[in-house]
């Protein structure tokens, strides 16, 4: 016996493949952009503001790596080498959890969230410019509603 149900199609529709095209294609491009224009500032890689992003948003401003991994959706492998790369950087360093000697708290320096600021003054107006003026606030808060329809846990 089976969950699937026979109504269901096997394979997706052309507006669905459409769909899952463009949305592929616009995330790589605009990302791209953002990236670029990141670069052209002088500034870390968008990876690094969302870690410094959940660091900041966090209670005290640490976090347990698979805490920010959740949250970021960044690979675990890929993560620790990054953590490594912002902690010789200044931008965070690690603490020892006490409830527990082997793990660690990832937390936020004074220099991180400077960083962060610096960031966020170059990263606001590309996201404007690459996706705010191509869409008015309807159109973004019914994308943003599509989107989130697709990143509900089936």
């Amino acid at each position: 016996m089976s969950d699937y149900s026979d109504a269901t199609p096997s394979k997706p529709s052309a507006a669905v493949t459409r769909a899952w095209v463009r949305l592929m294609r616009t995330q790589q491009i605009v990302l791209a952009a953002i990236e670029k224009d990141l670069k052209a500032a002088g500034l870390p890689p968008l990876g690094w503001y969302d870690v410094l992003w959940e660091l900041t948003q966090a209670a005290e401003g640490k976090l347990r790596p698979y805490e920010i991994e959740e949250r970021t959706l960044l690979a675990q492998h890929n993560l620790s080498r990054l953590l490594d790369r912002m902690e010789k950087a200044g931008l965070v360093h690690r603490e020892i959890f006490s409830e527990d000697g082997r793990g660690r708290w990832v937390v936020i320096t004074e220099a991180g969230s400077a960083m962060r600021s610096r960031m966020w003054a170059a990263y606001a107006p590309a996201l404007q410019r690459h996706v705010g003026n191509k869409l008015d606030d309807a159109q973004a808060g019914q994308l943003a509603e599509l989107l989130a329809l697709l990143s509900r846990k089936s």
